[in-house]
């Protein structure tokens, strides 16, 4: 399903909250809050990931010029067509098997992101993300809510415990900030975490990586051994590339001794460029 709205925007009725599609709706006090720092314009489009009930997109659609709105939930769905305005495309799907770059094809670009992610399926979409945004040609920005142990992964650094595949990916492809904590309280149901809403703001990659999927096998691979040596989290998927650990890590200019967990962005590019 894709339609355009009906009636002018109110949050649609109420609605059990599904445990499978990790659903949590936020209360008033709070929509407002996620307003405040989404910043809407009145010349935006914006791609809403998982509308829910509709209060954010009530909200935000009085505020900018269009709304392209993924729900998965098919009841949802249903309710949120015969409220929302003219102005927002309703698609009935699951973002994951959506192809964004084919769904925004007719919306004027770039195009800001704005979503209470499901926790249980939010990495992925940050990954779904970063891979449509097109340097910030397709997607400008994204503000997402995350659970907080996520959302502190996200925006992680070198030599921090929270540092790891998901921080690297990120830093390639945009600037990370964490802009809002949010309590259990701020949600119907209450989750049973704390919760955080992250700005990515995307750009062109920051360093030259070489082959992208060289340089995301490498990272995925060495930190399913962040305890060891980069020498030795580094040779079973070296040994995937026919190559030779000590070898990349030396044309790399990199020290073999040192975590994955220290390694910065520009330390990984080097590796996976070696690798060609």
């Amino acid at each position: 399903m894709s339609r355009a709205g009906g009636r002018a925007a109110s949050p649609a009725a109420p609605h059990r909250a599904r445990k499978r599609f990790g659903q949590h709706f936020l209360e008033p006090a709070w929509v407002a809050k996620l307003v405040a720092v989404i910043d809407p314009r009145p010349d935006d489009v914006l791609l809403e990931i998982g509308p829910g009930r509709g209060a954010l997109t009530a909200s935000l659609a009085a505020r900018v010029a269009r709304i392209v709105a993924v729900e998965i939930d098919r009841d949802l769905a249903a309710a949120l067509l015969r409220v929302v305005p003219e102005s927002v495309r309703l698609v009935e799907g699951d973002v994951l098997a959506t192809d964004i770059g084919a769904l925004l094809a007719g919306e004027a670009a770039p195009v800001r992101v704005a979503g209470n992610l499901p926790y249980n399926v939010a990495t992925p979409i940050l990954f779904r993300l970063l891979h449509a945004s097109g340097g910030g040609h397709v997607l400008s920005d994204a503000t997402v809510m995350l659970q907080k142990e996520v959302a502190d992964r996200v925006v992680a650094r070198p030599g921090s415990g929270d540092y790891g595949s998901l921080a690297v990916h990120v830093a390639l492809d945009a600037d990370a900030e964490l802009v809002l904590i949010l309590p259990p309280g701020a949600f119907r149901p209450p989750p049973k975490v704390t919760s955080a809403v992250v700005r990515l703001r995307f750009r062109p990659p920051a360093v030259d990586i070489g082959d992208r999927d060289v340089f995301e096998r490498l990272v995925r691979g060495v930190f399913q051994q962040r305890r060891k040596t980069l020498l030795n989290a580094l040779r079973p998927v070296a040994d995937t590339f026919g190559r030779s650990a000590a070898d990349l890590l030396d044309r790399a200019g990199v020290d073999p001794k040192i975590r994955p967990g220290d390694l910065a962005l520009d330390g990984f590019a080097a590796l996976s460029r070696a690798v060609l």
